[in-house]
């Protein structure tokens, strides 16, 4: 803004590009390697010009790569000309991540895709993200739906696989929901549980309609229940929504094993069946890996 500064790299005057690629490369040439942030590319924009900003970029980027630099642009597009635009999005940097916001049906929050990234393939996957604090940027999944049978272990494997959890429960059953959070390699998910009894159906095609995917509790020592868990199942498929099946209980006598349940069932071979002993938190954490993966596609 032009007023008196201590600092050691000012720049005068912030209207005049010169200026402005004065300090920046003087800084360059003093500093050590370093990441250099450029907090809003677009005020340079705005007060220098579209082309003299695009002009002076170039000259950073060459300058950045002379001194060992990584530059990160923050930049926020303004109605600028398409050619600038196609500039910044395409032609300037070895890397292009977009951010944006989503409000669409009950999903509401912020969403980064790599646009661009001249070290790999195309990636045109985008992932809802919070930011924590602490813990920094997290892939958000608003909802994932836990399902199946009464008493197949459903309250157990969220409170087993949650960092936090509630349920609400009459005489031991669960007659609500159970709901629980967590955060785990960088992911961070909101968990739903639906009581198992038919009543509650209605409850499973509500959080359907609003999941991003699903884990099928069975309990693996009690095939009978297993007509209702496909009925379940069916309700989630409905909606198009990947799924994990989970073969609960693991640690007692008779227990089928995962491919017998998967006969059962007559899965497919690309349906994941992961078995789980919930109440000991036994393979909780691979099965969420499994369904984060299916969710976001291996990303």
């Amino acid at each position: 803004i032009g007023a008196p500064s201590n600092e050691k790299y000012v720049v005068s005057k912030p209207d005049n590009i010169e200026a402005f690629s004065k300090t920046i490369i003087d800084a360059m040439k003093e500093l050590p390697p370093s990441t250099i942030v450029f907090g809003s590319l677009s005020t340079i924009i705005d007060l220098c010009g579209e082309k003299e900003t695009l002009e002076a970029v170039r000259t950073w980027n060459k300058m950045a790569n002379l001194y060992d630099h990584v530059l990160v642009y923050n930049f926020t597009a303004w109605p600028y000309s398409e050619e600038t635009l196609k500039a910044i999005k395409e032609d300037m940097f070895n890397a292009v991540i977009s951010v944006g916001g989503i409000s669409e049906r009950v999903i509401f929050g912020q969403y980064f895709g790599i646009f661009k990234a001249d070290w790999t393939k195309e990636i045109k996957k985008s992932m809802l993200f919070r930011v924590l604090r602490p813990g920094g940027i997290k892939l958000y999944i608003p909802k994932i739906l836990v399902t199946g049978p009464f008493d197949s272990g459903k309250s157990t494997f969220v409170h087993a696989l949650s960092t936090r959890a509630i349920s609400v429960d009459r005489m031991g059953t669960t007659i609500a929901l159970d709901h629980g959070h967590i955060d785990y390699k960088g992911f961070s998910a909101d968990i739903f549980g639906t009581p198992g009894q038919e009543r509650f159906d209605p409850i499973i095609k509500l959080l359907s309609g609003e999941s991003m995917g699903v884990f099928l509790i069975v309990d693996s020592t009690n095939p009978t229940d297993f007509v209702r868990a496909k009925q379940m199942l069916e309700i989630t498929k409905s909606y198009g929504l990947p799924y994990v099946l989970i073969a609960n209980k693991q640690d007692l006598a008779g227990a089928l094993a995962p491919e017998e349940i998967r006969k059962q069932f007559n899965l497919p071979h690309d349906i994941p069946i992961v078995p789980v002993v919930a109440k000991d938190k036994k393979g909780v954490f691979e099965a969420f890996e499994v369904l984060i993966d299916k969710i976001t596609g291996g990303l």
